[in-house]
């Protein structure tokens, strides 16, 4: 059987139509570069990127993941509901694979931040606060299921 590579998901789904929206209530919002094409993301093509496991979109740019500081609830909730682990198992994970060689998403403190980091830097997608304020150099996608 022929594998897929996650990357090339990762566009087939941020341009496909998904049925249900599971960020709508959620206390983060998902930003990405405005040149990243799509406005939903599965939330399991989402976890690849913060992980690492896609490291690039369909149209061959870097996938730039950006996280929040650790102790940040917008990262805890952000781990919980896209990435399925807590804080302390993705920490191992991330050191499992810094031993491989590979380094996790830069980290910032502060949604302001993130957005500014998002919107210099093509392929980029981050997370902020629901309550963040977002300017027309960032575009907020929808997670979906």
């Amino acid at each position: 059987m022929r594998r897929i590579h996650p990357s090339v998901l990762v566009v087939a789904f941020l341009a496909a139509g998904a049925a249900h929206v599971v960020s709508a209530d959620a206390p983060y919002r998902v930003i990405v570069h405005p040149q990243v094409k799509g406005t939903q993301i599965p939330r399991a093509a989402l976890s690849s990127i913060f992980l690492k496991q896609a490291p690039r979109w369909g149209d061959g740019r870097p996938a730039l993941p950006v996280d929040q500081s650790v102790r940040s609830t917008v990262r805890q909730s952000f781990s919980g509901q896209v990435l399925q682990q807590g804080i302390v198992e993705v920490q191992v994970y991330w050191q499992r694979r810094m031993a491989a060689g590979v380094t996790p998403p830069p980290v910032k403190a502060s949604d302001e931040e993130i957005v500014s980091f998002v919107a210099a830097t093509p392929g980029a997608i981050g997370y902020v606060s629901a309550s963040a304020s977002l300017p027309d150099s960032v575009r907020e996608v929808a997670v979906v299921d």
